[in-house]
Formats: structure tokens, C-alpha cells, sequence
């Protein structure tokens, strides 16, 4: 047999940034030497919802889930010795896409690059930010325009670069199926690349172009043949839809292409050891079929249920893509799966379920029609609540969490404050302390920017119009002017929005049937109730800071909800003032804190002592999302009556322990649990 010439791997990525631009920018210096073929760069929640790192809503956010960029001095830092010109960059960021790509393109200008080779993707998919990641700016109009905008500019001025990345990851992480996943995703293609073709900026002959280059970053979940079905369809619904809808004739420009991320999801804080494997199924669904494999792939680590990767987590996930790509005979091989009758018929079930989501979307006027109605929000959610009850049930099962629970002392994990990245709390003051030294010397030697005053002026005034964006922005980025400065000019013009959260119509999940945990739960809410005089209680869910993965949030609402509560829930981006204006406003019984992006210890916090002040001590406050065991123990320490994990998967149970904390505090006597 003669030796089959191996196909080229997929791009090798970590999805990295903490801290400051200097420690980011050794980090990815280390992974490139490491063998890692691309830069993946996460930005800070302030960076991406527009906000500098003195802002009120930044506070405890400052570097946690990436690095802070607030002006073109930081992005200079951030890629010091790192030619642009010969890098594949892709940047995890939305609402204020713009804007990093044009800090971007000055840094690239500034180092001598020719701007025409740079590649990479900016993900610039602002839908999914409503429906799940949470970190939108604008309201859907603007931002469609603000996308537009930046395509439109590409395709002339940067060829090669990706400039939006539609984003199917963050929609099964909140919930979606297979079916949801493909319909939302293609549905926002769909609104971009119309938005594109109306907008008068790209003449038709070149609408091949701005299809060859949009890209999609999907998520692969553990049902790995599921998955790779999945990606099948994706790729046979995307061709259709732009030969049929969009006149494309070439194939080539046609292709699907997309980069992944392994699900998150599905990482579990319990045996965590066990997500090496889960993470490696995963990544098959998205290599081993050649039709439909990904041209970049980037793996979490097995740690990050519990925290912040260490650079030796990251680098052990890199290592698993490179013997899958240099170890193993994958890559010498035509598509394995093609004729398969079984891969077929499940593609082929998927496209059709799929083709008829996105027509109903269509009909409701297309994807910013369905996100401003809160259809799609609503749908998320509801699937999510299913999820969860099939997990508690014992239906879906998660081994070592709902089965096989049993366990060996793990060696990984003993000694647990050195088993993640911690980020240094001190780095938000050296962070901030640098802000005000920018504002206060980028006029003068050896920067010499031109007051931004002017160029942020202009911006308003393109936004306030018709034309295109971009070039008011690259004078802005060249001004020195900041990341919270841009944004806050089109805040003025444009507004800002809160989207729907989707909870008070998804439907219940978990039914209170005679003899269940549910039905117990109610009857203790009941008699609670009853004990305090008053109809329902009352229960605040809130989201302290810029954190926007609402989906833990949205489950504990509902759930509280079905269980008899009356729940007061205003969705993400709350400072803490509001939060207990809100708790004493609405009289509640217990205030519940949702936060994953690691602000806990600075947020929670700061919400018990102005409930101490305001004389509302008697009101319990629960704290649930990533928080390692040391800072649990200290919100506990600090009056916390209760600390849930994502361990705790037992929604029902919580709500459960929610009640037994009121009562607590309310000096009840606690209620019998029934034999």
C-alpha cells in the first residue's frame, strides 16, 4: 500500500488572557513555543461590555476572565514581540468588536505589518450575547449596523481576516439542542448577511467574498456521534441557504467553516479528572469526519469547574490535539463516515427539524425580531430546565455525579488552592493606577496622541448618521482614547439594552407530583409563608457585576418559581446598591447572588454590609457560581448563609435549602422532613 499523504492539521489554540497585557503576552509567548499554531485572546468583562477598569460596574471583574485592553497602549503591550503580520489571531469579543479590531490594525500598522495579511477572526456575534453570554452593549439595531460596519470594511481593507464568527458554543452551553443550536446559528447568519447585502456597502459581485469569509464557532458536547452528525448538518444547511438565498455559485466560498470550542457545559466539579476524557470524545465529534472537521480547535481544561486554568492545565489540553493530529492515523484518511446509512439518516433528520426552526424564525421577521419578542430567550431556557430535570431525575446520567459517585482520594485535587490560577487581587489597582496614568500622559512625549476629544466627536456624529463606522473608530484607537471613551459615545447616540431573561414563560420543568422533592419543597414554602403572614414569599435572584452567563441564574428562578415563590429577577449587570435597593423595595426573604467570572470575593461582600446598614440583617444571602472552597469559606465567614457550586446539581435541593435558611433567619423552628 503506498503511504497516503497526511492532510494538514487544524489550527492548534488556547483560549488564554488574564491579569495585564504584560503577563498575557508571556503566556502566549510560552504557548507558541509550545507548538501551538494560533493566539486565542479572552478579554476582561469590562473590555468587553465597554467599560474602563475604574468603572463602578468594573469593580472585582479587573482581569479575571482575560486581560483588560483599554487603549492602544495596552494592545501594543499585549502582542510586544509577536509579529501580526505572520500570526492567525481570533478575539473572543462582541459589542465592542469594533474597537479591538481597530486597536488591532494600529498596533499591525505601528510594527510595519502590511495590513492585507492579517489574519484571524473577531467573533463579533452580538445575538447570542443577548440570549446567553450577556456582555451586549446596544440595542439589536446598532448592533447589526456596528457588525455591517465592520464587514463591510474587511472585505476591502483587511481580506483575509474573518470579521464575524456566528456563534453556536454559548447557545448549547444555555441550553439549546442539535436542532436549536443549527437553527439559531444559521438564522443569524442569515440577519448579518442579509443586513449586508441591504446596506448598499458591498456591490453584489462581491457578496461571495463576505460568505467565503464569515466563519461559525460551534460548540461539541460529549454525544459525540450526535455531534459530528451535527456538523454534517450544519455544513449541508449553509450551502444551501447561500447558493439558494444568496446566488453564490462558487463551492469553494460556499464551504462551512468553523472553529470550536469543547463544551464547558458538561465539565463537572465532582472527580474532575473525569473531564479528560469528556473533553477528548468531544473533540472527535469535530476532527474525525474529513467532510465536516474544524479548521481550529481549542480545548478547556480538565480543572475549569473549579477555576482559572494553570499555563500546565492549558498545556496538557494542547498536548491531547497534537497526538490526535501527530500520533494517531486520523488525518491520512478520506472521510470515514461517507455512506454510512445510520450518519445519514440522523443528518438527514437534523437538516429537516432544522430547515423548519429557521423558516418559524423567519416568519416572526427573522433572528433580532425573535431576540427582541424573547422567543429564542424563552426557548433557551426552557430546554435548559429540561436538561437539568432529566439530570436530577437520574435520566441523563453524569458519572460521579449523579452515578458512580464514589472516589479515591484524587491527587489532582488535594491540595485545591494550588489546583487553579488564581489572579492576584492587587492587579486591579496596578491596572486602574495605569489607566490614570494614560489618560493623564498620552498627549504628551513619547506618545504625542492628538487629544481624542475631536476623534470621539466625529464618531457621534458617523453614528448619528448613515455612514460607515469604522474609519472614526481607527481615529479614535490612533487618539489614544480608551476602550470605556468609544463606548460611552455611541452609548449616548445609540442607547443601551436589557434584553429579555426568558424565565417568567418558560414553561415547568419539573412537575410537583404527589410523594416528589418538588411537592415537598412547595409545602414548605407554603407553611413558611403561612408562618410569616404574608401570601408568597418572596425571593431576588441577582447578577452583581459584569458577569452574563445567566443560564445557572435563570434555572434557580424558574425553579423557585414552579416551587411557590414570587422571584424578583431583573437579569444581568447589577451594581450591588441596586441589588439591595431592589431586595428592600421588593420586601424579600432571601436575596440569591449569581456570579462565575470570580468577583464574589469583592461583590458579595459588598452586598451584606449594605443590607447590615440598611438594618435588613434578618435577610439571607445564598451565593452560588465558581468559587473555590477557600473563598467559600470566607463568604460564609463574612455572613453568607449558604455557598452552591456547580457540584450542586440538584436544583430542587437548593430552593429546599433556600427555605430552611429563611426560616432560619426568621427564628422558625425548622419544618420535619417527611420519612
Amino acid at each position: 500500500m503506498t503511504e497516503r499523504q497526511k492532510d494538514r492539521p487544524w489550527l492548534m489554540r488556547t483560549y488564554a488572557g488574564h491579569s495585564t497585557a504584560e503577563a498575557s503576552n508571556e503566556l502566549y509567548r510560552r504557548n507558541l513555543a509550545k507548538g501551538q499554531t494560533g493566539l486565542s485572546v479572552a478579554f476582561d468583562l469590562p473590555t468587553q461590555t465597554g467599560y474602563d477598569s475604574d468603572h463602578v460596574l468594573a469593580r472585582g471583574e479587573v482581569g479575571r476572565v482575560g486581560v483588560p485592553i483599554a487603549h492602544l497602549g495596552d494592545m501594543r503591550r499585549l502582542f510586544q514581540d509577536i509579529p501580526l503580520e505572520q500570526m492567525n489571531t481570533s478575539m473572543t469579543i462582541n459589542a465592542t468588536a469594533m474597537w479591538l479590531l481597530a486597536l488591532y490594525q494600529v498596533v499591525a500598522e505601528e510594527q510595519g505589518a502590511d495590513i492585507t495579511q492579517l489574519q484571524g477572526t473577531t467573533q463579533n456575534d452580538i445575538v447570542k450575547e443577548y440570549l446567553s453570554r450577556g456582555t451586549h452593549v446596544f440595542p439589536p439595531g446598532p448592533s447589526l449596523r456596528l457588525t455591517t460596519d465592520m464587514i463591510a470594511y474587511t472585505v476591502s481593507h483587511l481580506p483575509k481576516w474573518n470579521p464575524i464568527n456566528i456563534c453556536s458554543y454559548h447557545l448549547q452551553e444555555a441550553g439549546a439542542t442539535p436542532v436549536q443550536e443549527i437553527a439559531y446559528a444559521m438564522s443569524t447568519a442569515i440577519a448579518v448577511l442579509d443586513a449586508v447585502r441591504d446596506s448598499g456597502q458591498v456591490p453584489q459581485e462581491r457578496m461571495g467574498d463576505v460568505v467565503a469569509r464569515l466563519s461559525f464557532f460551534v460548540n461539541a458536547g460529549v454525544r459525540f456521534v450526535e455531534e459530528m452528525c451535527k456538523m454534517r448538518a450544519f455544513g449541508r444547511i449553509w450551502d444551501s441557504i447561500t447558493r439558494e438565498r444568496y446566488g453564490i455559485e462558487n463551492p469553494k466560498q460556499r464551504r462551512f467553516r468553523y472553529g470550536v470550542q469543547v463544551n464547558s457545559l458538561g465539565l463537572t466539579e465532582a472527580q474532575p479528572e473525569n473531564n479528560v476524557q469528556r473533553i477528548v470524545l468531544e473533540m472527535l465529534a469535530v476532527t474525525l469526519s474529513k467532510d465536516a472537521r474544524a479548521r481550529a480547535v481549542q480545548l478547556p481544561a480538565w480543572n475549569e469547574a473549579l477555576g482559572l486554568p494553570r499555563p500546565w492545565d492549558q498545556q496538557w489540553s494542547l498536548r491531547i490535539q497534537q497526538v490526535l493530529a501527530y500520533e494517531s492515523d486520523l488525518l491520512e484518511y478520506e472521510d470515514i463516515f461517507e455512506g454510512s446509512k445510520v450518519i445519514e439518516a440522523k443528518v438527514a433528520g437534523l437538516v429537516e427539524e432544522s430547515l423548519a426552526e429557521i423558516d418559524r424564525i423567519q416568519e416572526m421577521g427573522g433572528a433580532m425580531a425573535a431576540v427582541e419578542s424573547g422567543y429564542l430567550k424563552s426557548q433557551l431556557v426552557a430546554s435548559h430546565a429540561v436538561r437539568r430535570g432529566r439530570i436530577e431525575s437520574g435520566q441523563e446520567k453524569i458519572v460521579g455525579v449523579n452515578i458512580f459517585e464514589g472516589t479515591e482520594p484524587n491527587p489532582l485535587t488535594a491540595d485545591l488552592d494550588t489546583a487553579i490560577q488564581t489572579v492576584d487581587p492587587a492587579v486591579e489597582a496596578r491596572v486602574i493606577a495605569s489607566l490614570q496614568q494614560w489618560r493623564d500622559s498620552r498627549y504628551q512625549p513619547p506618545f504625542n496622541h492628538p487629544r481624542p476629544c475631536k476623534a470621539l466627536e466625529k464618531l457621534k456624529e458617523a453614528a448619528r448618521g448613515t455612514g460607515n463606522l469604522m474609519e472614526a473608530t481607527l481615529e479614535c484607537a490612533r487618539a489614544g482614547a480608551t476602550t470605556g471613551e468609544w463606548a460611552g459615545a455611541l452609548r449616548e447616540v445609540f442607547g443601551e439594552f436589557r434584553a429579555p431573561t426568558g424565565v417568567s414563560s418558560a414553561p415547568v420543568a419539573v412537575p410537583a407530583e404527589e410523594g416528589s422533592a418538588m411537592a415537598d419543597v412547595r409545602r414548605r414554602v407554603d407553611l413558611t409563608a403561612k408562618d410569616l403572614g404574608v401570601g408568597k414569599l418572596r425571593f431576588l435572584v441577582g447578577k452583581p457585576g459584569l458577569d452574563g452567563h445567566s443560564n445557572g441564574a435563570e434555572q434557580i428562578a424558574v425553579r423557585a418559581r414552579d416551587a411557590g415563590f414570587e422571584v424578583v429577577y431583573q437579569g444581568i449587570r447589577l451594581t450591588p446598591e441596586q441589588i439591595v435597593d431592589a431586595a428592600l423595595a421588593e420586601d424579600v426573604h432571601a436575596v440569591g447572588l449569581s456570579i462565575l467570572s470570580g468577583s464574589h470575593a469583592q461583590l458579595v461582600p459588598d452586598v451584606l454590609e449594605r443590607l447590615r446598614v440598611a438594618g435588613a440583617t434578618d435577610i439571607p444571602v445564598i451565593a452560588g457560581g465558581i468559587i473555590p472552597n477557600g473563598d467559600a469559606e470566607q463568604l460564609r465567614a463574612a455572613g453568607v448563609a449558604a455557598v452552591f457550586t456547580p457540584k450542586d446539581f440538584d436544583i430542587t435541593g437548593i430552593i429546599g435549602r433556600i427555605v430552611d435558611e429563611i426560616r432560619k433567619a426568621n427564628k422558625l423552628d425548622p419544618l420535619e422532613v417527611p420519612a
